[in-house]
């Protein structure tokens, strides 16, 4: 099969595509024949050494699979031909990948690969942040951070379908149509004077802010949030890790909560949390909420889609098209 190998860890550069034997299921595992996978900052951050986890090269990246299953093992929850997602955490961007049944989950019905692809980590993470940390309630509003990236859009659609009223906080340009069509009430250019802006839309501000970015637009967000609001820090994609000053967190009575959605599922496994998201994700689009694919690469291009990420050219959600 081909597959795209990371054979060092510098970057998209170190990304080689390869024709390399088709993987072998384990005692237990599923084949899965890969239809699409996402395009996701932790892929980003593998292929620099940069990620909590570390795999030794060579290895092929890819954490947001949506494909057919080819081989199960007897007894499996999954059958020859269900479409399935797949928490791969390594080995998307390839033709096969393997893994465990805990792994899969059922793709949503009506949905493309690409869209399934595409609803992988960035809305676990946004319903996670949302209902899990934030415990955002029907009617309050919400900004989102980052609204042009994968992270930010999911975060607006998935706000929306809980009830909450949205503005989109976006430093990119030609963003609005994007930002319109995923949800968002309003918009708010992150230019000088954006606070003020925002005040004027929302004067007591936002009951929850969302940032998956971090850097130094930190400290101004962190002022939009109304009293007894919460901050939810989701990542760092600027580069910059902000500090807080921890006398606007006492004196507005305001919360500033992490939402590591792995670390989550990690920690508390008791919880499943993965699948829990799912099903409830998987009602939202029961009910109308539908995944956006703003950009398709192929796999060879894989490189180019990391890079493109990387450096702020994406908008919306990118995936890599794998199968027919």
């Amino acid at each position: 099969m081909k597959a795209q190998v990371l054979n060092a860890e510098t970057g998209p550069s170190g990304l080689e595509l390869k024709d390399v034997p088709d993987p072998v299921p384990a005692d237990g595992q599923v084949l899965v024949d890969v239809k699409s996978c996402g395009v996701c900052f932790p892929d980003v951050l593998m292929s620099q050494g940069k990620y909590q986890l570390r795999v030794p090269t060579p290895f092929t990246p890819g954490t947001e699979v949506a494909g057919v299953v080819r081989s199960a093992p007897e007894g499996s929850t999954v059958k020859v031909g269900d479409k399935v997602l797949v928490a791969s955490i390594v080995g998307g961007f390839a033709e096969q990948v393997a893994a465990a049944p805990e792994q899969l989950l059922p793709l949503p019905e009506g949905l493309s690969f690409e869209q399934g692809s595409a609803m992988g980590i960035n809305y676990q993470t946004a319903l996670f942040a949302l209902k899990t940390r934030a415990h955002l309630q029907k009617g309050e509003v919400v900004g989102v951070l980052g609204a042009a990236g994968g992270v930010g859009t999911a975060s607006i659609m998935v706000a929306k379908a809980l009830g909450a009223k949205v503005v989109a906080i976006v430093h990119r340009k030609g963003a609005e149509e994007l930002l319109r069509s995923a949800g968002a009430d309003e918009i708010v250019q992150l230019e000088e004077g954006w606070g003020t802006a925002l005040k004027e839309l929302f004067p007591k501000g936002v009951d929850v802010m969302i940032d998956p970015s971090g850097g130094e637009v930190f400290d101004e967000a962190l002022r939009q949030v109304a009293p007894d609001g919460r901050y939810v820090v989701v990542g760092f994609a600027a580069g910059g890790i902000p500090t807080v000053k921890l006398n606007r967190v006492l004196f507005r009575n305001i919360a500033v909560v992490g939402a590591a959605w792995g670390e989550y599922a990690r920690t508390h496994p008791e919880m499943n949390l993965p699948a829990t998201l799912h099903e409830e994700l998987s009602q939202m689009i029961a009910d109308g909420m539908s995944p956006q694919v703003n950009v398709t690469y192929t796999l060879d291009q894989l490189p180019e889609a990391l890079t493109d990420l990387a450096e702020g050219r994406i908008l919306g959600k990118a995936v890599v098209k794998i199968g027919d």
